[in-house]
């Protein structure tokens, strides 16, 4: 089908609800419904990995595809964007409520719907103060490494019970170490059912892509333990599964809990903010719609408190969810509406049957989640064309795996920022000459560098700030040394976008350095903001209203005319 199927509806005449529903195409229904058949298929087993990942009860996975999804899909934006259980936002609460009670229970059930509470408090903030640009400070580079961490650290956690082995550790290495010595004690039959499952997962892979191998892995598992008794070859089985739709539930209000729950809702706001919203972006941008982000953090957020009131944990915006939903002709939030309704028909007729899944084939499906989240091609794409990002993306992976997945996300946001300052502080500037054809062109700035004879075209190519700003200085020290008289210094400003109080400050004394040498300070391509700015600093009552020129074309012009 194409996308005139299913048209989005334009800004000006968008509802405040259903925006990612509304309009429904006739042909679009069908595919849609179809799409959400095929997404309930895959996404059934891996969300209840997803609730292992967490420490949670395993059907509270399922939970995450009932009440969320339909409140994303009445107040989201997107109609591309699938909300459900994520393995980066349930590793990061496992490690965040790691000791506070035990996995599974009551107590830990309640916490998770304090920290999805806490979740969605911070979004709807995040959405009345305007807070959506700071997705941005996670930049791909880092997000690939954060990712790659958290395919480690999730795959390395499932490998004891794909052996049957016992093996503490709040750490991946810790936990490593402490398999390799439990090595001895593997259940052959738990390995056996393991190995199994990735055979069948991966077999299907390579016949055919779209086939939901980890579903057909689960099914086969469930009727070999129930037709073999693998509980009695000491297979660990789910167990009792509750049936039926998810009770109100209410999380812990006490003040004590939430401040220790804060620090790991703050981790999962962050995270969910980048991963959504890149989502989000990219399937817009795909189908030429306009990405709503700030309707987007309203769905977002009232999609965890319906998840905290139900029984459940943090949810994301899926990237993974939302390719499978695209890949199968979906193109509205109708397609995640209707694997919600293949989830109830799942919780209310077919729990009896999940009791028996082993333990093992649903760590299985889980190690290979967490296989796919390392971007080893990735990694590659950014080894070959930027090594300095290359090992901004290993840091992160090492810090997620060696340290945890809050402090990976901590580190993330500050190598970000870092690596953007470290751009900004070396910005590429150069001296402008024109090339035989007309066309300016950069050269290095080195003594006695000119554009023309007595003028120099220099352009700052980033904006100005107290880090960089004596860059500037240096590189004018640079040209004027051991070189003719130069009349005119042109800052040529098209990079600039601000200048802040420093900048302005060195700027003034770069005029008056250039004064004492005989040289005129003036600026081209200066933006109206800019300009703006410096005449607040003063320094256009230091150079002279008359020392802007639109562009450097024309601040040369002046010079010939001028000299003339």
């Amino acid at each position: 089908m194409t996308h005139q199927d299913s048209p989005a509806p334009s800004p000006a005449r968008r509802i405040p609800v259903l925006a990612g529903v509304l309009p429904i195409g006739r042909r679009a229904l069908g595919s849609d419904a179809l799409a959400g058949v095929t997404l309930a298929a895959l996404a059934i087993p891996e969300v209840m990995g997803y609730a292992k990942i967490a420490g949670m009860p395993p059907v509270t996975g399922l939970y995450t595809m009932l009440a969320p999804v339909v409140l994303f899909a009445v107040f989201g934006a997107s109609r591309h964007l699938v909300v459900g259980a994520d393995s980066a936002t349930a590793a990061i609460l496992a490690a965040g409520l790691a000791g506070s009670a035990a996995p599974a229970s009551a107590a830990y059930v309640r916490l998770a719907g304090t920290a999805a509470l806490l979740v969605g408090a911070m979004l709807l903030l995040a959405r009345l103060i305007r807070l959506g640009f700071l997705a941005n400070f996670l930049s791909r580079t880092v997000l690939i490494g954060f990712l790659t961490g958290v395919g480690i650290q999730v795959a390395a956690g499932q490998l004891p019970d794909m052996l049957g082995v016992h093996a503490e550790g709040g750490q991946t290495v810790p936990k490593l170490i402490n398999l390799v010595r439990a090595l001895g004690h593997i259940n052959v039959t738990t390995a056996l059912v393991s190995a199994a499952v990735v055979v069948v997962v991966v077999g299907v892979r390579l016949v055919a892509k779209r086939v939901p191998g980890g579903l057909i892995a689960v099914v086969g598992a469930i009727v070999v333990s129930k037709v073999v008794d693998l509980s009695a070859h000491g297979v660990s089985v789910l167990g009792s599964v509750p049936q039926g739709m998810p009770h109100i539930a209410l999380p812990t209000f006490d003040l004590s809990e939430m401040s220790a729950s804060l620090g790991t809702a703050v981790s999962m706001f962050v995270v969910i903010l980048a991963q959504s919203s890149a989502t989000s972006r990219a399937y817009a941008a795909r189908y030429g719609e306009t990405a709503d982000e700030d309707a987007d953090l309203v769905g977002l957020g009232t999609a965890n408190v319906g998840a905290a009131f139900t029984g459940t944990f943090v949810v994301n915006g899926s990237p993974t969810k939302t390719q499978i939903v695209d890949g199968a002709g979906g193109r509205s939030q109708i397609a995640p509406l209707a694997a919600g309704v293949v989830t109830v028909v799942v919780l209310v007729l077919l729990t009896g049957p999940l009791g028996a899944l082993p333990l093992a084939a649903l760590a299985t499906v889980v190690f290979l989640i967490g296989i796919d989240l390392v971007d080893i091609a990735g990694l590659r794409r950014i080894f070959r064309v930027r090594r300095a990002e290359f090992v901004v993306a290993l840091l992160t992976a090492a810090a997620v795996v060696f340290t945890g997945v809050e402090q990976g996300v901590v580190l993330a946001i500050i190598v970000s920022v870092v690596d953007h300052l470290r751009h900004s502080y070396h910005p590429h500037s150069g001296v402008l000459i024109k090339s035989p054809a007309g066309h300016w062109q950069p050269e290095p700035v080195t003594p006695g560098r000119r554009t023309a004879e007595g003028i120099i075209v220099y352009r700052f190519g980033s904006s100005m700030y107290f880090a960089n700003a004596m860059r500037l200085s240096t590189d004018v020290t640079t040209l004027l040394t051991n070189s003719p008289t130069v009349r005119w210094f042109c800052l040529d400003c098209v990079a600039v976008g601000d200048v802040d109080y420093t900048s302005a400050d060195v700027l003034a004394a770069v005029a008056r350095r250039l004064h004492t040498h005989g040289s005129r300070l003036v600026l081209s391509g200066v933006l109206p903001e800019v300009r703006e700015q410096l005449d607040r600093y003063g320094l256009t009552r230091t150079i002279g209203a008359d020392s802007y020129f639109d562009t450097a074309g024309a601040a040369l012009d002046a010079f010939d005319k001028r000299r003339a």
